[in-house]
């Protein structure tokens, strides 16, 4: 679920409103990324929670909200790319996509590049040169988490209401 706040705060919609806009972006819409979660809907999750604690912090959220908008614009269904393409190492090769997509539709600063291309550590050896990049970083695992939850949560009920009726 998209949080409900993200597209009523002014602010962030200024920051990003040209990125969510686009149709590059919103193609993100066709691609699951965890459980029931769209592309779309988990970077515009991990982008208003990155830009949230950065303005809390007092460090650039206009960069946090833009990088986590664009860090999974891979723009391809990465759960059946392996058996497609034999890349098998989504999780190490998908941020240098993204950001290589990104840059061609958006004008990105150096630390929105680092942002994308870094969020995956420790997978990409190289930590994020910036407090934005670890915001970034953890923002995506947060969400990663709580999206993968949601789907196993739905399956654990879905198995004790069968198990309550009398099927296995």
């Amino acid at each position: 679920m998209v949080h409900r706040n993200s597209f009523q705060d002014q602010e962030y919609i200024s920051c990003v409103e040209d990125i969510l806009d686009s149709s590059v972006f919103q193609s993100m819409n066709q691609y699951i990324q965890h459980g029931h979660t769209t592309c779309l809907e988990h970077c515009v999750q991990v982008s208003y929670l990155s830009y949230r604690i950065c303005r809390l912090y007092g460090l650039d959220s206009r960069a946090a909200a833009r990088a986590g908008l664009l860090h999974d614009l891979f723009l391809y269904d990465w759960h059946t790319v392996a058996k497609e393409t034999g890349n098998h190492f989504h999780g190490f090769t998908h941020p240098r996509v993204a950001m290589n997509n990104a840059q061609e539709h958006f004008t990105l600063t150096d630390k929105e590049r680092d942002m994308i291309l870094k969020h995956m550590w420790p997978l990409t050896v190289i930590p994020p040169k910036s407090r934005e990049g670890f915001v970034l970083m953890y923002a995506d695992k947060y969400c990663s988490i709580a999206e993968v939850g949601k789907r196993v949560q739905g399956g654990v009920q879905r198995r004790v209401i069968r198990l309550a009726a009398g099927r296995s």
